[in-house]
């Protein structure tokens, strides 16, 4: 049998839909300059999917830094992996300046937070060694947990009473492999936007010995008095033992860090495979990063727009009748029922006669019979941004609790 039979007999479960789907649902292309509002398919759209937090995407800052840092460094330099040719002082600084952002002692750049993550969990844990993580982990986590060739345990998502005895059945185990538990965690999950409870989990810490990983993608910048993450918000931050968020939310960049103590950064500065077999971060990126930081550090404004927007926006819904879950965060999910064709209806009709363009999730990333309509709010986006989208989802509702989408016909968006 040839390999690549399979691209054409099985695409997966959600390359199933390429056909009907690229171009418009999957694989769509905005144009213009990153803001609220931009260009689909040659017409504005009030834009809900950009994970653009603090609207530092398009800031003149930001984008003066960037441009500054290209023409001075170019984006080749500096040439080779961190250890053996890429390492730079604004590299340490930045690692350096994250590190203490977020409570900890010592911090490494990772090229991009999905790589990173998978490569901290490979290198952290050996065959003697066990896993406990929630059950609605993001994928980069799965993967990392792919590479460990110990056990791992799984608990439903948020059941500290689960997590309690799957804890007790990792220590038991330990105690025979003498080895070591990890806990992983998301500070924000990036589908509900409800938070990891680290408070009762770090409260374990007082029954169990293990150590706390978490994932705090959406949480960074966003969460917390000074926006250091989900830890902060619930008074934890110091019981973190590893610490990872990405430079693509919040910052509105690429790359992404981990911070913990000084002997588990050095550590894992020497182990991390996708850090140590790949090229530096290019200087632009480094030297954006540090810029961004400093905003978010010296000004909480960005923060206060973004959290004026959530609280109108995620109060808006609710009042209208709309299921936004139990989201302690700016992730806003929307939640309809309903089936695949009709979820392709609603984001055509919302795209082309209410100009709204937000991301539309279906099984199997949610369950069966789920439409979740995830709406990424922004410091950029206005009040009236937020009372026109309100409506208008209203309106939608209406409709397909009335029947006007087709439960068996895909939407023809080509026509």
């Amino acid at each position: 049998m040839d390999i690549f039979n399979k691209c054409t007999s099985d695409m997966g479960p959600l390359g199933i839909y390429a056909d009907k789907a690229h171009g418009y649902f999957s694989f769509p292309k905005l144009e213009g300059e990153i803001a609220p509002r931009m260009v689909f398919r040659g017409k504005e759209r009030l834009t809900w999917s950009l994970n653009n937090y603090l609207g530092l995407g398009n800031h003149p800052e930001v984008r003066k830094a960037d441009a500054e840092a290209a023409a001075k460094y170019g984006m080749a330099y500096p040439m080779g992996a961190r250890m053996m040719s890429g390492q730079t002082k604004y590299h340490e600084q930045l690692e350096n300046e994250l590190a203490a952002f977020v409570g900890q002692e010592a911090g490494y750049l990772l090229n991009y937070g999905y790589q990173g993550m998978v490569s901290i969990i490979d290198s952290m844990v050996n065959r003697k060694d066990v896993i406990v993580y929630d059950s609605e982990a993001h994928a980069c986590i799965l993967d990392g947990m792919r590479l460990h060739i110990g056990k791992r345990f799984v608990y439903p998502h948020n059941n500290m009473e689960k997590l309690e005895l799957q804890l007790t059945h990792a220590q038991k185990l330990v105690e025979q492999t003498g080895g070591g538990i990890l806990v992983i965690t998301e500070g924000v999950y990036g589908m509900s936007g409800d938070l990891g409870k680290l408070d009762k989990i770090v409260e374990l810490k007082k029954k169990f010995n293990f150590r706390l990983l978490v994932d705090d993608a959406h949480g960074f910048g966003t969460m917390g008095k000074t926006g250091a993450g989900t830890g902060e918000h619930f008074g934890v931050q110091k019981d973190i033992d590893i610490y990872f968020a990405t430079f693509a939310k919040a910052m509105a960049g690429i790359g992404a860090f981990v911070a913990s103590k000084k002997e588990v950064i050095k550590y894992l500065a020497y182990n991390m495979r996708s850090q140590i077999y790949a090229k530096s971060l290019p200087m632009p990126m480094v030297m954006g990063a540090l810029k961004r930081l400093d905003m978010i550090r010296n000004d909480s404004s960005f923060k206060d727009n973004l959290w004026k927007i959530v609280d109108a926006l995620q109060s808006g819904l609710k009042a209208k009748g709309l299921d936004i879950g139990v989201t302690e965060s700016p992730v806003t999910p929307v939640m309809l029922y309903g089936e695949i064709p009709e979820a392709t209806q609603i984001t055509v009709d919302l795209r082309e006669n209410y100009g709204i363009f937000c991301s539309i999730v279906t099984y199997p990333v949610v369950p069966k019979g789920v439409i979740l309509l995830r709406i990424i709010p922004t410091a950029v986006h206005t009040l009236e941004d937020v009372e026109y989208t309100v409506n208008a989802f209203a309106e939608v509702k209406k409709k397909l609790e009335n029947n006007k989408y087709s439960k068996t016909e895909f939407a023809d968006w080509q026509s």
